[in-house]
């Protein structure tokens, strides 16, 4: 056990190490991961052997509802909202069109059916957001017309969609006499109801966390990690999609004010990231190279049309009627990125009892790989060449040490809270100040307290406030 767990350790300290020196040539850090495990693989010089059907079902179901719901906590809808009906487009009806030209392909290529080749179109029709603003960030990008929370919206959406296409057709394959058209109301059918549970566990989840008062902070991250997986699972037992209801429900909380709200959204996003690396180093240590020297050439066409051809092809049919320019259609189509949740759903099908399984998973390999070598470092070349790209704002905006955001026109102003004011017993977070705004400390009675969205004010306390002068104003109509 403790060879395993060292070994382990090694290789996520490995990854997360070497993933440095990636991002300074603005090679995306899941490319590295993936390479870590392969050379620990069975065939690198590691002789790591992973085999077990029932461990990667789980971690990759974990996976995907912690990554889904971590991407609905960072997701502002104010952002998505302009662009909500391009995404969905995109998710849906784009999805479908590129799996049918993959599919195409691959008829020609391989000895393959219709159905084989529709479920591996299904899977590697998945877009990695976190893959995309990892570059964009280090190159400090801003894209015209919402580009960026489009691709966002579309990876976080069309998840559901390829789980759901995938399922469904690997049923298909074990059922023959199966009716197709049967798909059509049963998908609507899932996301109207996974949409409907995470809409209703997105407002039940802050509630819960505001009034449980756990004794112990360190109990939150727990807390919310069982709620996620409810959330999942209530979906999943009534009939919906549980990986839309877990996206939802994120998005729905980060509309809500709840304690401890930017700790557990950081809490996600590093899970989120461990998740995701243990997901390609398993992908490198279940893949044999050996067996792929048969797949060089097929893998590298059909990667190629892929990029080329068939996700150009699909956001062109599905946004043509949008105001978006030929450039930016051209710019959404590089932004699609694949990452994890193809090689989640290539984990699953291997163990799916098709024949074609290890065909598609070792496909997959050649598609992630040349997609964030290819795609991940020349995103940012790319726009500069569609010229796509918009001058950063005038106000730059930094980070304080809670989370929480200050423009450049914010004043520290100390207020004093008068005896029997209104707000007098409130909680610092029932002062619903704006994200620019951040309570600094409070003094009370000679003693100065660190306060956090459960400290009480009490009439005498002299609030340090951080914050524009519109926020001021807030607090002080409410004295």
């Amino acid at each position: 056990m403790e060879i395993q767990l060292l070994i382990g350790a090694v290789l996520l300290l490995a990854s997360i190490v070497f993933s440095k020196a990636s991002g300074r040539v603005g090679l995306p850090s899941l490319i590295v991961f993936l390479l870590v495990g392969i050379v620990a693989g069975p065939e690198g010089i590691g002789h790591l052997t992973f085999n077990n059907p029932d461990v990667t079902k789980l971690v990759a179901t974990l996976a995907l509802i912690f990554i889904l719901f971590s991407g609905g906590l960072e997701t502002s809808w104010p952002d998505l909202r302009p662009v909500l009906g391009r995404g969905l487009l995109l998710a849906t009806i784009g999805m479908v069109l590129n799996a049918f030209l993959v599919a195409a392909i691959m008829r020609l290529l391989l000895p393959v059916t219709w159905l084989e080749g529709l479920l591996f179109g299904s899977i590697i029709g998945c877009t990695d957001a976190s893959a995309v603003f990892s570059v964009l960030r280090t190159r400090t990008l801003v894209l015209r017309s919402g580009l960026g929370p489009m691709a966002e919206l579309e990876s976080a959406t069309n998840d559901p969609m390829a789980v759901f296409l995938s399922i469904a057709i690997i049923q298909l394959i074990q059922s023959p006499g199966a009716s197709v058209w049967s798909l059509v109301p049963l998908f609507f059918l899932q996301m109207g109801i996974g949409a409907v549970i995470g809409f209703l566990m997105g407002t039940v989840i802050p509630i819960a966390i505001n009034r449980l008062n756990l004794e112990q902070e360190g109990l939150y991250p727990a807390l919310s990690l069982g709620l996620a997986v409810l959330t999942y699972a209530l979906a999943e037992l009534v009939g919906g999609s549980g990986f839309l209801a877990a996206y939802v429900a994120g998005i729905v909380m980060n509309r809500h004010r709840y304690f401890h709200k930017q700790s557990l959204s950081k809490f996600h996003a590093g899970f989120a990231w461990l998740l995701t690396i243990i997901m390609f180093l398993v992908l490198g240590l279940l893949l044999h190279p050996s067996q792929l020297h048969g797949l060089v050439v097929p893998g590298i066409l059909i990667s190629l049309f892929l990029l080329l051809l068939a996700r150009p092809a699909s956001v062109f049919l599905t946004l043509v009627f949008t105001r978006l320019s030929w450039r930016e259609l051209l710019m959404a189509s590089w932004l699609g990125l694949r990452g994890a949740v193809p090689i989640i759903l290539a984990t699953l099908t291997l163990y799916s009892g098709v024949s074609a399984g290890p065909l598609i998973f070792n496909l997959v390999f050649f598609v992630v790989l040349l997609s964030v070598a290819v795609q991940g470092t020349t995103l940012a070349p790319v726009a500069q060449w569609l010229r796509v790209v918009e001058p950063m704002p005038e106000k730059h905006r930094m980070k304080l040490h809670s989370g929480a955001t200050l423009s450049e026109d914010g004043k520290m102003v100390e207020i004093v809270i008068p005896e029997h004011s209104p707000l007098d017993g409130q909680t610092v977070m029932a002062l619903e100040l704006g994200p620019e705004a951040h309570v600094m400390l409070l003094h009370r009675n000679g003693a100065t307290i660190i306060p956090t969205g459960r400290t009480r004010i009490r009439g005498g306390d002299v609030i340090v406030l951080l914050a524009p002068d519109e926020e001021f104003e807030k607090i002080k109509n409410r004295i």
